[in-house]
């Protein structure tokens, strides 16, 4: 992750429930938590990036991201220093009835 440290608020809330009067009723339903179910695994903390970078607020009102533009740099050099190995083509099947053997 690329950024800065999220702000730490991950309980969810889905499907409200509708009141009599028109209104809805949100409530936390789910939220990420230590196995032994004693602690909140990112709440109120947020999770840390791997590369800290601060969007300057008077660039981003001109335009420019610095985390995106230091995405883009960080994938650029990996694809200079990495190399992967593409997956086999699989064979294409032979869909002229004529030429089937």
């Amino acid at each position: 992750m690329i950024g800065k440290r999220t702000w730490g608020g991950v309980i969810g809330i889905r499907n409200p429930l509708p009141l009599l009067d028109g209104g809805q009723l949100f409530r936390p339903e789910f939220a990420p938590y230590s196995k032994d179910g004693k602690d909140w695994i990112i709440e109120s903390h947020g999770v840390d990036p791997d590369i800290v970078v601060d969007n300057d607020p008077g660039k981003e009102f001109k335009g420019e991201d610095q985390q995106l533009d230091r995405g883009i740099e960080e994938i650029q050099t990996e694809m200079k220093t990495k190399s992967y190995d593409l997956p086999p083509i699989p064979p294409y099947p032979n869909r002229n009835p004529a030429k089937r053997s």
